[in-house]
């Protein structure tokens, strides 16, 4: 398929089906202290990667909307609001008992349900994610949270009793940190940043919420549901330029805990403004460049369909694709032939299509991007390996297998987030071992092959290098039980269900003597109710 081909792809207004037509959403207010604050200032308009050819025969973005353009005193106005309510934990959301908090959250579960349609069309139009995919985000979204909250009744029953050691009575619970500073990333607008919000927020934080630039407007029909679910200034809602908006919430010094999924260069920037880094905690997903190898012995049928999945779901921008292969040189021939066939019988188009697998990229600048990485790698030696690809239509970028990559080439050290595919060709894992010792990233890498002496020589290296080690299998996150985090610049602190609420909270204990008069306190304290936290309630 050429360009022209993939041009012929885009819509006429009256070519997108009814059930995905959208009315342009432009929101003109704010989720703060409770309130939907009136906003009468600087919007951005919001653009969708789906294009629309105009009269004169070239491809325009689709307007979707447009959201407020708040600036440093708004900023500032959103983490008082969020410091009120936590009011040095003596605010209700942090003396809220658990059962009370997971009682909040049950009703902001079932208004959200109200809006999946709303929200999953609008992932579609700003970010061009396909409507299975987008779909599985919020049904996953959801999905989390109930696992979530299930996870925090089990953690509450096993801290509902005391412990005697050593003369000394004790409850050891988990209390909230304060405030929390919330940026999500624009690939999975609504999961990943919920990830990080329900456990925030269900642990007794009060949150400060960044949008992304792209795929904010999703977020809007969702306000009202925090809104009416929590109490004021529990959630706050921050639009706006980051440059503007983040470096007086950040050089307050009010922040307790920083969750960013985004750049590694970001997190740096941003970590710099606070005041008193030792009082800050850092919850992060960063960069990454996942690797997988593909061994002598593999079996290119599993290699060839794990790794098609793992480079190019959501056009391979995610943080957990598989973003470099490494293929020996005894079949590396017959793995590109493989490979590449089935690249190209992806099928692009629009979000709404059926069956629809490579979509229109929502960062402006991407094309021009990923075409630079294929000329620089091309000037050094390597090759296009897949008919049609690099292929690109305004916003449409036919993946490209790259072969052979090397040390020096953009695509050998740096993240393209993109459909691109970069092959390396080794003849001795110790290169591949040596690769990820070099690289600056550390979250996942693949294997695929059959000699489990082979395979395990590489697991025992690679587990001291990265987070995740999959066995042909491609690189992912879930299940969301299992710890996902990363190693160097990848990731800070470990993002999972049980994890996530750990990192968003400290143990604490109340103690005293083992004597008869202080056990008559704490029986009294606990018979009746006195405190929310020293208590043996138990959770069903």
């Amino acid at each position: 398929m050429n360009s022209q081909q993939l041009t012929s792809l885009f819509p006429t207004e009256d070519q997108i089906p009814v059930d995905y037509r959208i009315e342009p959403i432009h929101q003109r207010e704010y989720l703060l202290n409770g309130e939907m604050r009136q906003w009468h200032g600087a919007v951005s308009d919001v653009y969708s990667p789906v294009c629309i050819p105009s009269p004169d025969g070239t491809l325009q973005r689709k307007l979707v909307g447009s959201f407020p353009v708040t600036g440093p005193t708004e900023a500032v106005e959103a983490l008082d609001a969020a410091v009120g309510a936590y009011n040095n934990g003596r605010g209700e959301w942090p003396q809220m008992s658990v059962a009370a908090r997971i009682g909040c959250m049950d009703t902001f579960v079932g208004k959200m349900l109200e809006q999946k349609k709303l929200v999953v069309n609008l992932i579609m139009w700003e970010i061009g994610k396909n409507l299975a995919d987008a779909t599985k985000e919020f049904d996953r979204t959801v999905s989390y949270i109930y696992d979530t909250i299930d996870t925090l009744k089990t953690m509450d029953r096993n801290s509902s009793r005391f412990r005697i050691e050593e003369g000394i009575i004790g409850q050891i619970r988990r209390s909230p940190l304060g405030v929390v500073l919330a940026m999500g990333p624009f690939n999975y607008p609504l999961n990943e940043t919920y990830t990080t919000l329900i456990p925030a927020i269900l642990m007794g934080n009060t949150i400060l919420f960044k949008t992304p630039k792209h795929g904010s407007l999703l977020h809007y029909p969702l306000l009202e549901a925090f809104r009416t679910s929590f109490p004021k200034g529990v959630v706050n809602s921050l639009y706006g330029r980051g440059a503007d908006v983040i470096p007086p919430v950040m050089q307050s010094g009010k922040v307790n805990v920083l969750t960013l999924i985004g750049s590694s260069r970001v997190a740096d920037q941003l970590q710099r403004q606070h005041p008193k880094l030792n009082r800050l905690r850092s919850i992060m997903s960063l960069d990454a460049k996942n690797a997988a190898i593909i061994l002598p012995d593999a079996d290119l049928n599993v290699a060839v369909s794990e790794c098609l999945l793992g480079t190019l779901s959501f056009n391979g921008q995610r943080c957990t694709a598989i973003k470099i292969i490494w293929a020996h040189r005894s079949i590396a021939d017959k793995f590109l032939a493989q490979f590449g066939s089935e690249v190209s019988k992806l099928k692009p188009g629009m979000p709404w299509d059926a069956g629809v697998q490579i979509t229109p990229l929502p960062e402006p600048s991407k094309p021009d991007y990923l075409a630079d990485c294929i000329r620089d790698a091309e000037a050094g030696g390597a090759s296009i390996m897949n008919a049609g690809g690099g292929d690109v239509s305004a916003s449409l970028f036919k993946p490209a297998v790259v072969y052979p990559v090397k040390e020096g080439m953009k695509l050998y050290r740096e993240e393209q987030f993109g459909p691109i595919i970069p092959v390396v060709v080794y003849d001795d894992v110790e290169e591949f071992i040596e690769y990820l010792i070099t690289d600056d990233h550390g979250m996942q890498a693949s294997i695929f092959g059959k000699d489990t002496a082979e395979i395990a020589r590489l697991i025992d290296p690679l587990v001291n290098l990265v987070s995740r080690v999959n066995i042909n299998a491609q690189c992912q996150r879930g299940p969301d039980t299992f710890p996902f985090t990363g190693r160097k610049d990848s990731a800070e602190g470990t993002l999972s269900v049980e994890d996530a609420l750990r990192s968003f909270s400290i143990r604490s204990a109340v103690a005293t003597k083992d004597t008869a008069a202080n056990k008559a306190i704490l029986n009294d304290i606990v018979e009746h109710h006195k405190s929310e936290f020293l208590s043996t309630n138990f959770i069903f």
